[in-house]
C-alpha cells in the first residue's frame, strides 16, 4: 500500500471518530465500512488501487471508535461523517460504502445532498430481501453467530484470524492485509465492537424509512454472486437489478464479481479491483 497515510480525531455527538486520511492523486473519497467491521477494510482497496485518495472513518462503535456513546442510525453515522468532511475541509466528496456502509452512504447523499458528488455501493445501500422470519424483535437472535466474537477473549489476533476465515471460507487466512484488518478489531484480547451499535443499525437498515429513490447522483453498483458463500443467494438477484435500474435513472449497469460472496467483494484482491474500477470511472466521469 502507498499513499501519505495519517490518522486524525474528529469530534461527534458522544466522542471521537477515528479516521485514517490517505492523500494520494484522486480527489478525495470517503470509504464507510460494513456492519461489523472497521476502516481497515479498505485495506484491500488501497493496495488495488494506490491513486485514490481515501477518508476511511471507524464509525461509532467500531475499533478506534468504540467508545463513542450515544444512539446509532443511518442518520446518525451520516451526521456523523458530515463532521468529518467539515473537519478535513471536503466540501464534496464521492463516498463508497459497502454493506452498511452503502446505506449510510445513500443517506448522505440524500439527506446532504450538496456533500455528495457520487457514490459507489458495495453489496449494499440498495433494498435487500428481509431474510424469512426476521422482524425488528428477531434482529438480536438473528445477528447472534456475528456478535458472538464480541462476548469471547482472544488469545491473540492469530486465533481470532482462525474464528473469521472459518466463518468466510473465500478469504485467505494467510493474506497480511486481513490479518491487518482483524488486528484492528483487537485491543486486550477483545473485540471492540458496540453490540448495541450493530443491532440498531441492522435494525435501521431492514425496517428503516428508506430514501434510495431519492439519489440524485451518478451511482455504481457492485455487487456479489453469493451471499455467504458458494452457491448462497446473493443479496441482489437479477430480478432486483433490473427493478432498481428501472426506478432509479441515476443507477449505471451493476457490476457483478463472479466467485465472490458478500465479504469477497472488498476482502480480496479481485473484488477490491472491481471496487477501484467503479471508482475510477465515478471520478473521471
Amino acid at each position: 500500500m502507498v499513499g501519505d497515510a495519517r490518522t486524525v480525531s474528529v469530534a461527534v455527538e458522544g466522542g471521537a471518530l477515528a479516521v485514517e486520511v490517505v492523500a494520494a492523486a484522486s480527489a478525495p473519497v470517503l470509504a464507510v465500512h460494513g456492519v461489523t467491521s472497521n476502516r481497515r477494510l479498505w485495506n484491500w482497496l488501497r493496495a488495488e488501487a494506490p491513486d485514490l485518495s481515501l477518508v476511511m472513518p471507524d464509525l461509532r462503535g467500531r475499533a478506534g471508535s468504540f467508545a463513542v456513546s450515544g444512539p446509532s442510525s443511518l442518520r446518525q453515522h451520516a451526521s456523523d461523517l458530515v463532521r468529518v468532511l467539515d473537519a478535513l475541509g471536503h466540501p464534496v466528496v464521492d463516498v463508497c460504502g459497502m454493506s452498511l456502509g452503502g446505506f449510510v452512504a445513500v443517506e448522505l447523499a440524500t439527506r446532504w445532498p450538496d456533500r455528495v458528488r457520487g457514490l459507489v455501493l458495495v453489496d449494499g445501500g440498495l433494498p435487500m430481501a428481509v431474510p424469512p422470519g426476521l422482524t425488528p424483535e428477531t434482529v438480536p437472535a438473528a445477528f447472534a453467530p456475528q456478535l458472538e466474537r464480541v462476548s469471547r477473549r482472544w488469545a491473540d489476533v492469530d486465533e481470532y484470524l482462525a474464528y473469521f476465515t472459518r466463518a468466510n471460507p473465500l478469504l485467505d487466512a494467510a493474506d497480511p492485509l486481513l490479518r491487518d484488518c482483524l488486528d484492528h478489531d483487537l485491543s486486550d484480547g477483545r473485540v471492540f465492537l458496540s453490540r448495541e451499535a450493530v443491532l440498531a443499525d441492522a435494525t435501521d437498515v431492514f425496517f428503516g424509512e428508506p430514501r434510495w429513490r431519492e439519489i440524485a447522483v451518478p451511482t455504481e453498483l457492485v455487487c456479489a454472486e453469493w451471499s455467504s458463500g458458494p452457491g448462497t443467494p446473493p443479496a441482489y438477484s437479477d430480478e432486483a437489478l433490473v427493478g432498481f435500474r428501472a426506478a432509479l435513472p441515476t443507477l449505471r449497469r451493476p457490476r457483478r464479481i463472479a466467485g465472490a460472496d458478500h465479504a469477497a467483494t472488498i476482502m480480496t484482491h479481485s473484488g477490491a479491483a472491481v471496487v477501484g474500477a467503479a471508482l475510477h470511472d465515478l471520478l473521471t466521469r
